[in-house]
């Protein structure tokens, strides 16, 4: 099993974004945890092999995401189902029902 997983981070910006690519070939990929060391506001997680997006922005519960699909669908995702923030660690996890096998994610996280 291998899992890449890289960050970028402007540490001179005013609001702090971090950038990054994820990608697990897990026959049963497991969720993700990406670590900030900021709380953010907003998340994307961007699944760039089928094109498509969930998105969580603060003030939305744990969890609801507004899903973007393929064809350009948007639906709220209300089933805990893809994105959750701590807001005390500022700790995101990715469940594993979004993340599948030899599929490239991209993910932006913003304070």
């Amino acid at each position: 099993m291998a899992i890449t997983h890289t960050n970028t981070k402007n540490p001179a910006s005013v609001v702090q974004i971090i950038q990054g690519r994820y990608l697990d070939d897990a026959a049963n990929p497991a969720a993700a945890s990406l670590t900030s060391g900021f709380i953010p506001r907003k998340v994307r997680w961007v699944n760039d092999t089928d094109r498509v997006e969930h998105e969580w922005v603060e003030g939305r519960a744990a969890g609801t995401t507004v899903k973007t699909a393929a064809n350009g669908t948007r639906t709220l995702d209300t089933n805990d189902a893809a994105i959750s923030v701590d807001s005390t660690t500022g700790v995101v996890t990715i469940a594993a029902a979004v993340i599948l096998q030899n599929k490239q994610y991209s993910y932006e996280l913003q304070q």
